[in-house]
């Protein structure tokens, strides 16, 4: 109790300086003149400030340096209760969305998932459409924060080779000796990234004001735009190949970037094990879909079923989420291609969901690697990744966060199947929100929202969006008797 006490009052301090956030969408309402969309922003601001103030002091006899374990507690309580504060403007300023839907978009935002139950977006104050990319903004950056400085504890994140002594690009990763100051340095690669992402979309057409929310998502991989139509709305191929070369920046290790940016030399990225397999697999898988289009003549030539085909890839294998046309309406194997690659192509310490590549290629490797034991059982063969040894160890770790990745896919499919979803809608929409996607197939497909789901099945996406950002094992490992231990 003592641990949790502590926790909340640390929470108390990141959540009074969440007040501050508040400010972005309050100044565009003023500059846009949408005055009465401000009580919903102003009251969250206070809810936050006041709110988080009075958590600190309640516990300050509670304040203690924070423990490793510690910050699992952290995570979760910092997204589950940072997802009800953000969601007080869209209950005050949106008339008719009940509680759950309101917690679902802050949640689809702050986990950088994007689904969405609102509809006539091109219609809303801009302030709320702002808020939604912010959020997502925030939540990638959290992600980011996550994975390199909590994960490598757990010994499932793809950093803790930087602890075993691996040489090359991983080892790079370790950017600072302190947390704080590791996060410092990922916030101005992040930004920096998110301020060329918005120049390069406004210089291809985009409005100034479109440029900056949508790059917001495109930095975050949070799929939110401020059209219905998302990406198809724009209708340009300029503003797609622009968004899909973010896309898979933002999907790459942010301590690559920075590795890279501050040595000036790119050289960072070929060494990289999991930049290379993603570009690998995603250029491959481009050129694929796009032929099988082709061939089944969705569009009237290669190049054009190249277009459409390679954007929808590149988002859906970033976890990014947008989508410039209706792939539910192509041959099932494209868009379950694209639900697949979600689930492994992100990197370790990117903004990216899913199982990460690092975790693929060990998912990859240890099978061949049992298999050689069995015909050479006296042999030493350890698990390598780009010549770096993996301990047995992570290689353990690893194995046992997919297990309960895919059970957790199972049961929460399971849920909604049990609920009256048919099977593509339930299936899709668990991956989608468990790999932080945003849009599925069927009901939830493009061009279609999460709005028709009933309570229960909202809040069973809600769970798989929570599980998949903070990456299940961080929850899981709250659960266990041992946690709450002396």
């Amino acid at each position: 109790m003592r641990s949790l006490l502590g926790v909340l009052n640390i929470f108390g301090s990141l959540l009074a300086w969440f007040a501050l956030y508040f400010l972005l969408p309050i100044v565009t309402a003023l500059i846009y003149g949408e005055f009465g969309a401000l009580r919903g922003f102003v009251a969250g601001a206070a809810l936050a400030a006041l709110g988080g103030l009075a958590l600190r002091f309640a516990t300050r006899r509670f304040r203690y340096d924070l423990k490793a374990r510690d910050a699992y507690l952290l995570v979760a309580v910092a997204w589950l209760i940072t997802a009800a504060v953000a969601s007080v403007p869209l209950l005050i300023d949106l008339p008719g969305l009940s509680f759950t839907h309101a917690y679902f978009e802050a949640m689809s935002g702050l986990s950088t998932t994007g689904a969405t139950v609102l509809h006539g977006l091109d219609t809303l104050p801009h302030c709320v459409n702002l808020w939604r990319a912010a959020l997502s903004w925030l939540g990638g950056m959290g992600a980011i924060v996550l994975a390199v400085a909590i994960l490598p504890l757990l010994g499932v994140g793809g950093m803790q080779l930087y602890r075993a002594g691996a040489p090359g690009t991983v080892k790079d990763a370790k950017l600072a000796p302190r947390i704080t100051e590791t996060a410092r340095v990922l916030w101005y690669v992040y930004a920096g990234l998110t301020a060329a992402c918005t120049l390069a979309l406004w210089a291809s057409g985009m409005s100034l004001f479109d440029a900056i929310c949508h790059a917001f998502s495109t930095l975050a991989l949070g799929g939110f735009s401020t059209h219905d139509a998302n990406i198809a709305y724009f209708n340009s191929p300029l503003i797609e190949l622009v968004m899909a070369l973010f896309m898979l920046i933002a999907a790459i290790n942010f301590a690559t970037h920075f590795a890279a940016l501050r040595r000036g030399n790119f050289e960072v990225y070929r060494r990289d094990p999991e930049a290379r397999w993603m570009l690998l697999v995603v250029i491959i898988s481009c050129l694929g879909i796009a032929l099988f289009l082709d061939v089944h003549r969705v569009y009237p030539d290669y190049f054009t079923a190249l277009r459409f085909g390679a954007f929808d890839v590149v988002s859906f294998a970033t976890g990014g989420g947008f989508f410039n046309s209706n792939f539910g309406a192509w041959p099932i194997f494209a868009p379950l291609w694209m639900l697949f690659l979600s689930c492994l192509c992100a990197n370790t310490g990117s903004t990216g969901g899913g199982i990460k590549m690092f975790r693929a290629l060990i998912l990859f490797k240890q099978p061949l690697r049992e298999l050689f034991t069995l015909v050479h059982p006296q042999a030493v063969s350890p698990l390598k990744i780009s010549r770096q040894v993996v301990p047995n160890g992570v290689v353990s770790a690893v194995l046992a966060f997919l297990f309960l990745y895919f059970m957790t896919i199972a049961a929460l499919t399971f849920a909604l199947l049990i609920s009256g979803m048919d099977l593509v809608s339930a299936l899709s929409a668990i991956v989608a929100c468990i790999n932080n996607v945003g849009p599925g197939l069927g009901s939830v497909g493009p061009g279609r929202t999460y709005a028709a789901l009933s309570d229960f099945q909202s809040w069973v996406c809600i769970a798989a969006m929570f599980l998949g950002r903070i990456e299940i094992i961080t929850f899981a490992v709250l659960l266990t008797p041992a946690f709450w231990r002396k």
